[in-house]
Order: structure tokens, then C-alpha cells, then sequence
């Protein structure tokens, strides 16, 4: 067999990549995988292991400054911005080295660097270097959508990796995006001491969840300091005088924002682009996702796509699901994407935990829902940390006593969650989890005893309205 035909080829070393090579390298079959930038892909460069870091600086920095709550006083307290990057950086860079390493010691595992692009439905071009491969695998992730605004390329603008590759703290981050990415990042640097800004299109932060759960963030975020503009129009944007001027229209009138800095937060779009799909046959969706079956095939026998590359998942767990649905697929198993529990986290602080469909979703699908909410405040182990801002809210089929989906906003919601995730793919029915024993004092504890406030979704506000 000639060195340059691979059993698999994987482009991209995203986080499905390591679970894909963790089943294929004891096999003994040759395995090329191919990256153009930084080994580890989003999450470990710019997405879950810098960002969480950094929440983690931010929140102690927050705790020590509440001391009087807990019956202490921190004098002196500052922010050491170069030592905060150091602790990400050295977290990050020994997460990125050691795939690296482990791929190129691995005797089975050829590391290719370079932009891979399709040249027929089994041939990859590097570079100079045609490689070719039974079986492929993109894996290539997605990049920052700049939104359509006049100036915008001639403004230094930041997306979340250029965040993290600024040596100094911004004096004043405006902010273009109020989903996820911006919301965690306006809670980080408005603790270290920015001036934050979030410019939001809609009307609603987090447009995805629903109102109460968003409110309530936008609430929390506020008594922080971050501003928040929703309903707002980017019209425009400059550079004067090494600020940037950004101007939006909000409920028909001009407004204009000055800041030090612009982190777009706009959404992503999927790397698909330029790989030279259509010579290998290989269909693309909306936005140039590519298109895929349950089992992560895409149309072209062979070929598959995994991680946010193919739209269906965002996130990291998604990323490592889909590379279990190709190796049960491949090996033997009865993983599938239409069998997959969306379940994700906020982490703000507190963060939010989310499983299942939210209200909105429930009941636009016609379902009899029944819904039970619990604030923070009423949880003993959260009044005991101090931590009572949120609430609990659990959803319910009331045709088939499952659970629909599950809220927790609050200290400890995005641990919380796993376990409706594991309630609900096991399809045990509420009755049967409300007579579950669970440790005291916990946050979890409460969960059952949530159900017990149960009613027909829309009932308690109707009965507000009749007040």
C-alpha cells in the first residue's frame, strides 16, 4: 500500500477528533489527521478551557469582594490581568501539547499540518502532499459571522480568540451579540473591572431561551454593572482617536457608543467553505453546513462530518457525541443524532443548565405541559453558599408524566442538569423520581420536591392576571 493511502483521514483537531482516534488507533489501521491552525480546535484554544478559566478568576475575584456576606473582610483586593492570562495560558497550552504530543508519538497516527481540500471523494490535498483515504472524517469547526455593518473592516474588531489574546484589559468592551459568547464574557470583564456594553439585535437576551430564564439573566448581569442594550440596529462602526465609535438605532432613535474595544459575538458560521466539497460530491444546508444522516454520513459514501461543522450540535459534548454515533456506526451500536437530548450550559455565575425543550418549544409542538418553578431562594443549601439568585423550573408531559425539559438557573445548575439528562434518556416518569432519596443538603436534594408545585403551563400566570 503506497504511504500516502490512509485507512481514515480525519480533517481538524477538534474535540470529536480525539474521541474518533481514541477507537481507531488500537485497531492498528493507518490514521492521518490534518490541521491547518491550532491543535485542539475551539475548545481548547478559545472556547471551553480558556473561557472557563477565566470565569473561574472572575468569580473569585467576586467572591473575595462579597466577603462581608460571609462574615469576613479582603483588603487590598486587584486584579493581575498578565498573571490571570498566565494561569489560562499554561491550562490551555498543556491541554493543546499533549493531543499534540500523543498524536505524534503515536506509530499508527501521521500529524499533517497544513489546509486539507478535497480533490475527488477519497483524495485530500496538503499542500504538495495527495493524500488518500477509505474513510473521512471533517472535522473542521466553525468561525466567527461578521455582521453586515458599514466600517467594519476597517475597525480593529475582536472575536473570542482575539479577546483572549489581548495583553491588557479593555477599558470599555462593547460588545455585538447577546447570545451565549457575549453574556459569559460580559460577566467575566465587568468583574476584572471593564466597562462592558452589550449591543443585543432582538428584544430579548439569549433569544433562544425563554423570557424569564433570559429576564433574569439580564437582571443578575445588570446589578453586576454590564449594560445592556436590547432592541438595538448596528449601523455603523469607526476608529477615532483609538476609540471605536460604534452607532445603533434603538426604538427609531440614533444612539452612539464609544469603547475602547469590539468583541463580536454575532454567531458562527461552519467551515466548509474552500475545502473543495463539491469536487468530492459532498452536499451543504443552510448556511453552508454539511449535510448529514443520523448516524453523521454525509451523501458520499465514506464520508463523514462530525462537530459544528454539520449543524446539528454546537458545543463540545455534541462534537465527542457525534464521534460515538460514527464509531457505534462503524464498530457496532445504537448511538444515533435523532436519539441525542439536547442538553447544554450557560456559565455565568450563577450559570444556567439546560436539557430537553424549553417552554417556548413545549408548547408551540402542541404539548400538554405541566410546569413546576423553584426559586434559588427557597433551597436551603443555596441560602446556606449565599448563592440565591435564579431558580429551578422542570417541565412535564402531563399525557405521559416524563420530563420535557428542565431549567436551572443557579449556583451549581450547570452539574444540576446531567441529571435530568440521565432522568430523561432512561424515561423515568416523574412519580418514580420524586420518590428518590437524594443527599441533604444539596442543590439537587430539591429537585423532586419541585414537582410537588406543579400545574398546567400558563396557569400561574392567568392567575397573576386575575389578581
Amino acid at each position: 500500500m503506497p504511504n500516502n493511502h490512509f485507512d481514515h483521514i480525519i480533517l481538524g483537531t477538534g474535540q470529536a477528533a480525539g474521541t474518533l482516534l481514541g477507537r481507531l488507533i488500537p485497531t492498528g489501521d493507518s490514521i492521518a489527521i490534518i490541521e491547518k491552525a491550532k491543535v485542539g480546535g475551539s475548545c481548547v484554544n478559545y472556547g471551553c478551557t480558556p473561557t472557563k478559566t477565566m470565569v473561574a478568576s472572575a468569580r473569585a475575584i467576586h467572591l473575595a469582594r462579597r466577603g462581608d456576606v460571609f462574615g469576613f473582610q479582603a483588603e487590598s483586593i486587584s486584579l493581575n490581568y498578565a498573571a490571570v492570562r498566565e494561569r489560562m495560558n499554561r491550562i490551555r497550552n498543556n491541554s493543546r501539547e499533549g493531543l499534540k504530543d500523543w498524536m505524534k508519538e503515536t506509530e499508527n497516527v501521521t500529524f499533517v499540518r497544513g489546509k486539507g481540500v478535497f480533490k475527488d471523494a477519497h483524495t485530500i490535498q496538503v499542500g504538495e502532499q495527495q493524500l488518500k483515504g477509505s474513510k473521512i472524517y471533517i472535522n473542521t469547526g466553525t468561525r466567527p459571522r461578521v455582521p453586515d455593518i458599514e466600517g467594519i473592516e476597517q475597525v480593529p474588531w475582536m472575536d473570542s480568540a482575539r479577546l483572549l489574546e489581548k495583553e491588557s484589559l479593555p477599558k470599555h468592551l462593547i460588545i455585538l451579540g447577546g447570545g451565549y459568547i457575549g453574556t459569559e464574557f460580559s460577566q467575566v470583564f465587568r468583574r476584572f473591572g471593564s466597562e462592558v456594553t452589550i449591543v443585543q439585535r432582538g428584544e430579548q437576551l439569549m433569544p433562544r431561551e425563554d423570557a424569564d430564564v433570559a429576564e433574569a439573566i439580564q437582571e443578575f448581569l445588570e446589578e453586576e454593572g454590564v449594560k445592556v442594550i436590547c432592541g438595538a440596529e448596528a449601523q455603523s462602526v469607526a476608529k477615532e482617536n483609538k476609540e471605536i465609535h460604534l452607532n445603533i438605532q434603538v426604538g427609531g432613535k440614533k444612539r452612539t457608543l464609544i469603547g475602547s474595544d469590539l468583541l463580536i459575538a454575532a454567531g458562527r458560521l461552519p467551515n466548509s467553505k474552500e475545502m473543495g466539497l463539491e469536487k468530492a460530491g459532498i452536499k451543504t444546508r443552510d448556511h453552508g453546513h454539511i449535510q448529514v444522516d443520523d448516524y453523521c454520513r454525509t451523501n458520499v459514501k465514506g464520508i463523514f462530518a462530525l462537530g459544528d461543522v454539520n449543524g446539528e450540535g454546537a458545543f463540545t459534548h455534541t462534537s465527542v457525541n457525534d464521534a460515538e454515533i460514527v464509531l457505534d456506526y462503524l464498530f457496532g451500536g445504537e448511538r444515533a443524532l435523532s436519539k441525542r437530548i439536547p442538553i447544554y450550559a450557560l456559565f455565568t455565575d450563577p450559570p444556567l443548565g439546560r436539557v430537553g425543550m424549553s417552554e417556548k418549544e413545549a408548547l408551540a409542538a402542541g404539548k400538554k405541559v405541566l410546569k413546576a418553578v423553584r426559586p434559588m431562594s427557597k433551597i436551603s443549601r443555596a441560602k446556606e453558599m449565599g448563592e440565591t439568585r435564579g431558580f429551578a423550573k422542570l417541565l412535564v408531559d402531563g399525557d405521559t408524566d416524563l420530563i420535557l425539559g428542565a431549567s436551572i438557573l443557579g449556583v451549581s445548575g450547570d452539574e444540576v442538569i446531567n441529571m435530568f439528562a440521565a432522568i430523561m434518556h432512561s424515561g423515568i416518569p416523574c412519580r418514580d423520581y420524586r420518590r428518590v432519596v437524594l443527599v441533604h443538603p444539596t442543590i439537587s436534594e430539591l429537585m423532586p420536591f419541585v414537582l410537588d408545585d406543579i400545574q398546567r403551563a400558563g396557569e400561574a400566570e392567568e392567575e397573576k392576571e386575575d389578581e
